[in-house]
């Protein structure tokens, strides 16, 4: 049986590349599907990036903000926004069209290990930071200090660029898996294959041992913050003003608490599919579905969309440096001694 030149002409239209024989086939979405994923990655990449930007930019120029705490909130907004800019756009291009039409795919997949991982060990740090806060507060001025801050800092930047390079040009995620490739590979996939070894190391060492930190971490703060406002409830106050202090205070610890359970359901909620499905797929022939583990991969990038959300919405104090920001690009005068505490 031949096939006639408007046969040849469809059956090239879904391929990523028509002129080469390995292309592989685009996905076939109807165009109002299209356009709806583009809208909405759309707008998960601006809020990504500009939300990051407005945390970086507040404590970058209140100097009230700048604390060990908050220089690790800049650095994880650098690293969200970096994601959000150099990475999601082209993931965005991949996701929806089924293709990659940038060639070697080696540095986009290096960056957007890179910028995931520390994102992930930035949220970790910033539980050890908040633990060491609040349980043991006497210690925490002298032991947690801007410099010292720095070092870990830095050091998660080295790890997460090191290690996410070493992974994918040193080839060692693909050993043994060289004639699966082989098969299944197609000019214009953007696939990084794990293989049974490195399917077990990569989660456990970027993820699951960071987030065991923060759970036990985080389940230890909520346990003294809710202490704490117990102890402050049934506090009896002579004065009115020492009462009106104390409900303030039982407040924010029940504040404190809610938030803390909030940024951790969150990260578990975004990171813990697309880790169990590199677990399963490494030792069950890759059996998720391309286009269910493209979703698992957004669903880890929207934590980096929910953290600056997270800042804005549940931190008076970034509540009141947004405005002033966001006032000072509309009047264009900004003044940061407005800024004052609570």
């Amino acid at each position: 049986m031949t096939l006639n030149k408007t046969d040849i002409y469809f059956e090239n239209m879904f391929l990523c590349y028509p002129l080469l024989p390995n292309s592989c086939p685009k996905l076939h979405r109807l165009t109002v599907v299209k356009v709806a994923m583009y809208v909405l990655m759309v707008l998960m990449i601006l809020t990504t990036v500009f939300g990051n930007l407005l945390i970086i930019i507040s404590i970058s120029h209140f100097k009230q903000l700048q604390s060990p705490t908050h220089l690790i909130v800049r650095s994880l907004a650098s690293s969200d926004c970096l994601l959000g800019s150099l990475v999601m756009p082209y993931s965005m291009v991949r996701s929806v069209e089924g293709c990659w039409y940038l060639g070697d795919f080696v540095l986009h997949s290096s960056l957007d290990m890179s910028f995931c991982i520390s994102s992930i060990l930035h949220l970790s740090l910033i539980s050890v930071d908040r633990y060491m806060a609040i349980c043991d507060p006497l210690r925490y001025r002298m032991r947690v200090t801007n410099k010292t801050v720095a070092v870990c800092i830095t050091f998660i930047w080295l790890f997460s660029i090191l290690y996410s390079f070493f992974i994918v040009f040193s080839g060692v995620n693909k050993i043994s898996l060289e004639s699966f490739i082989l098969q299944v590979y197609c000019v214009g996939s953007c696939v990084l294959f794990f293989n049974k070894q490195w399917g077990i190391i990569c989660p456990i060492l970027t993820f699951f041992f960071p987030g065991t930190i923060m759970s036990s971490l985080y389940m230890k703060i909520f346990y003294v913050a809710q202490k704490h406002a117990k102890i402050m409830s049934e506090r009896v106050t002579v004065m009115a003003a020492g009462g009106l202090k104390s409900q303030s205070s039982v407040h924010r610890e029940r504040k404190a608490a809610k938030t803390l359970a909030i940024v951790m359901g969150v990260f578990l909620f975004c990171w813990l599919p697309i880790f169990i499905a590199t677990i399963i797929d490494s030792f069950l022939n890759f059996v998720t579905p391309a286009s269910v583990f493209d979703a698992l991969v957004w669903f880890g990038y929207f934590n980096s969309t929910c953290n600056p959300l997270i800042y804005g919405f549940f931190y008076s104090r970034f509540q009141k440096a947004f405005k002033i920001l966001i006032s000072s690009c509309i009047y264009g005068f900004i003044d940061s001694s407005t800024f004052i505490f609570e």
